[in-house]
């Protein structure tokens, strides 16, 4: 909770830029447009066509054009975030200004012209006052749609109050998620409201409402400029700047805050990007986007690697360190997270099921649930074309609500995580792989190429290396996970860090 304010001042400042380039782009081309109407419906077209681009993808296409581009243009963090949520602006904007100039009696424009006005006179005296109550409601539609839209940014790495509503949904923290919701809700009403005392003095020509509407802005302008000057101040100690990634699991939030915890004992200022998906998470390292994060082997293997075999840890782990160059692999630590078929105890000895291989011939009527990728990767392939297996019907959910799922009847197979606490307190049966379908998933945690020769960076991250026994990891994630005495991915991570002292 302690993170709301500062994640609320980024959310301010990534949506005060969306905005202020929306206005930059769409005020001058609405001031074009309302004199002609085919660039007028073109205009307005090409920003009803972005509206209808869902806005987390819209966040994410930028990812890869911004990747092709390269040239160090950063592709993760706030430059695609900006960039996403000022076209999703554009449209109130073009709107409002076409709109409001349009609207403009056609009288009082041959008035403007009858005292010799010029054209620029005419707009600035006449024309944009009786235009200003229409530009600025859309104006204030913009802005309230880009406060809200911005809580997707998390999802590219740009800190916004998105992180504890994505974070709160995966822990099952509902706490976090309003949070994260009303904080959100009260700087798009905040924004709204001076938006409208700007409106009703420009309506009005009061000075009053003007000047408040002014100043609240300019306010919210420095609150949100604070993230900003942090770190310069904080850039004159002896700490650096680290961004530590994860992926969008209680796990991956968990070990991020232990790598967090020991760099900042270190004396790193450190800052985290979570919620990516593998594949991002994974380039975003290779760039130096992010400096470090935990992957597991299984899934560089077979994912980015493309490999199609199964082979022991002494192939997997120099394979996939020979291919991260230069990116780094600092080590594994200590236990496996494997991907595993699992169903309630109770069903799969009633079907009589403990193999994938039993598992066959009873998939065309069971109902299999996944987490959101793995019906998209090759290791599902490699199990469903290596087994023969054929569900009568597959639904993709959030990890966390893969397992409620599974409890409450909606399906009838999962694809579990084998250091998953859930697996042994719901009573699951994980079912045997005989064919060895599925590669290992060791824990591995990468560093970015710069870190891989930073002696510093390493020496502080070394303790972690082989440390972490199954056990404890699945102890810490069923501490985020549980219904009752729920904890957050900080506590947990200090749970684990404490036994890690211990040893």
């Amino acid at each position: 909770m302690s993170e709301i304010a500062p994640l609320a001042a980024q959310h301010l400042l990534l949506s005060l830029a969306a905005l202020g380039l929306a206005l930059l782009i769409g005020v001058p081309l609405g001031l074009a447009a309302a004199r002609r109407p085919r660039l007028a419906a073109a205009a307005i077209g090409a920003a009803s066509l972005i509206q209808t681009i869902p806005g987390l993808a819209l966040l994410a296409l930028f990812y890869p054009l911004l990747l092709a581009i390269g040239h160090g243009v950063p592709a993760l963090g706030f430059l695609p975030a900006l960039l996403a949520l000022s076209l999703y602006a554009l449209l109130p904007l073009l709107r409002g200004v076409i709109g409001g100039l349009r609207g403009v009696d056609p009288a009082a424009r041959l008035a403007a012209d009858a005292l010799g006005m010029t054209r620029w006179q005419r707009l600035r005296l006449v024309e944009a006052p009786l235009a200003a109550p229409v530009a600025m409601a859309g104006l204030r539609t913009a802005a309230v749609w880009t406060i809200g839209a911005a809580t997707l940014a998390t999802t590219v790495g740009a800190p916004s109050l998105g992180g504890p509503i994505f974070a709160g949904l995966q822990t099952e923290d509902w706490t976090l998620v309003l949070a994260g919701c009303l904080a959100a809700a009260a700087l798009a009403l905040a924004a709204d409201g001076l938006l409208a005392l700007v409106e009703r003095g420009l309506a009005r020509r009061a000075r009053r409402p003007l000047v408040a509407g002014l100043i609240g802005i300019a306010a919210g302008l420095a609150l949100a400029l604070a993230p900003l000057l942090a770190p310069l101040v904080a850039a004159r100690g002896a700490g650096r700047t680290v961004t530590i990634g994860a992926k969008n699991f209680s796990e991956q939030f968990i070990l991020a805050r232990l790598i967090g915890d020991w760099l900042g004992r270190a004396g790193y200022r450190v800052r985290y990007a979570e919620g990516l998906g593998s594949a991002v998470a994974l380039r975003a390292l290779r760039r130096g986007d992010i400096d470090a994060y935990v992957d597991y082997s299984g899934t560089i293997w077979a994912d980015a690697m493309g490999r199609h075999s199964v082979a022991p840890a002494a192939v997997m782990l120099p394979a996939i360190a020979g291919w991260l160059r230069p990116a780094g692999l600092a080590g594994p630590l200590g236990f496996e997270n494997a991907y595993a078929l699992a169903m309630r105890e109770e069903s799969a000895r009633r079907l009589g099921i403990a193999t994938l291989a039993d598992l066959a011939p009873r998939a065309p009527g069971l109902r299999l649930g996944s987490d959101l990728e793995f019906l998209s990767r090759p290791e599902w392939r490699a199990v469903a074309g290596g087994y023969g297996l054929r569900f009568g019907a597959t639904r993709r959910y959030a990890p966390s609500f893969m397992y409620r799922a599974l409890a409450s009847g909606q399906v009838d197979v999962i694809s579990a995580f084998s250091s998953d606490g859930r697996i042994a307190a719901q009573h699951l049966r994980v079912l045997a792989d005989p064919a060895h379908r599925l590669p290992r998933y060791d824990a591995l945690l990468l560093v970015a190429p710069a870190r891989a020769r930073d002696r510093r960076f390493l020496s502080a991250l070394r303790p972690l290396l082989g440390a972490i026994p199954v056990d404890a990891m699945r102890a810490a994630n069923y501490q985020v996970d549980r219904d009752r005495d729920k904890q957050s991915p900080a506590a947990a991570a200090r749970w684990l860090a404490g036994r890690l002292e211990t040893r």
